[in-house]
């Protein structure tokens, strides 16, 4: 089974950062990412609005295309290009008028289960994690590992695959060896003591 959505998409880079803030966007896009997710658990209302806005004017200073992770009302209202969707998320979220708005949508998945139900609503990309055990948040999921993230591949067929999860520099390569099309970091870039130099690194390494 595949999503026709997907197949008319490719990921701009293979270094796909993962940030919270507007701040951390525009360093991100600084540094070269040609894809930024902006994950922020602010809830929706004007300081929300004014942090999407503040992101996707530093991704288009730079060319980079920005990703809103849950906030579908805020991607449309604000013009976001990319909405970012976890399973519970599709619970809620208007799928029609997301696409009516001509959003691209990426959606996480955990278990071939909900990589089944990710695939009916024929996503832009499918993300699977965690590759590795991550500290970032508390996941009820067993490392998924590379064997996984190859199979995943499989299924997709033309459909881009990201990885997530206790990505590092020096994990990623065998990630895009397995078959994913990009790798999505948080922790390794944004914990380092010289994050820009980290996603320099990032960006040369892949």
């Amino acid at each position: 089974m595949t999503g026709a959505a997907g197949l008319g998409w490719a990921p701009p880079g293979r270094f796909y950062p993962v940030v919270d803030s507007a701040g951390w966007v525009s360093r991100m896009a600084a540094a070269g990412a040609r894809l930024i997710q902006l994950r922020t658990k602010q809830a929706d209302g004007p300081d929300l609005r004014a942090e999407v806005r503040d992101a996707r004017d530093a991704c288009a200073a730079h060319g980079a295309s920005l990703v809103l992770n849950d906030h579908w009302r805020a991607a449309i209202e604000e013009s976001v290009g990319f909405l970012h969707l976890g399973q519970e998320d599709l619970d809620d979220a208007d799928l029609a008028a997301i696409r009516a708005a001509g959003i691209r949508l990426g959606v996480s998945t955990h278990s071939r289960d909900e990589l089944d139900r990710a695939l009916l609503v024929r996503p832009d990309y499918v993300a699977l994690g965690p590759i590795w055990k991550t500290t970032l948040k508390a996941m009820p999921w067993s490392p998924q590992g590379l064997d996984r993230l190859a199979d995943w591949k499989r299924r997709l067929g033309g459909i881009p695959l990201v990885a997530i999860g206790g990505i590092t520099l020096e994990r990623a390569p065998s990630c895009l060896r397995a078959g994913a099309d990009c790798v999505a970091v948080v922790s390794d870039v944004t914990g380092s003591a010289d994050p820009d130099a980290r996603a320099r690194a990032f960006q040369a390494g892949l």
